[in-house]
């Protein structure tokens, strides 16, 4: 299976969401290289990058569920590294 690396970056104004988009999170575990959540408390917002390593659909698959819940605003990056196959 081919893989690509990538890192979704996730602006949270609505602190409702983030129940929702933890869900989210754990569905795609066996992606997810690394996590890393900074609290904003001057702007009660939260700032969250997701690194994964997964395909191309199953990473769209995760930006688009993320990117549909009220008050989350994502952004993917893609690594220029060529596609690789993942064992396993």
């Amino acid at each position: 299976m081919e893989t690509r690396v990538a890192i979704a970056a996730i602006v949270v104004d609505n602190p409702d969401s983030i129940e929702q988009m933890n869900r989210i999170l754990h569905e795609y575990r066996k992606y997810i290289i690394g996590r890393m959540g900074i609290p904003y408390p001057n702007r009660e917002i939260s700032l969250i990058s997701v690194a994964v390593d997964a395909p191309n659909d199953v990473i769209s698959a995760l930006s688009g569920r993320l990117g549909n819940l009220d008050g989350l605003s994502v952004k993917t990056v893609y690594s220029k590294l060529p596609n690789t196959k993942k064992e396993g």
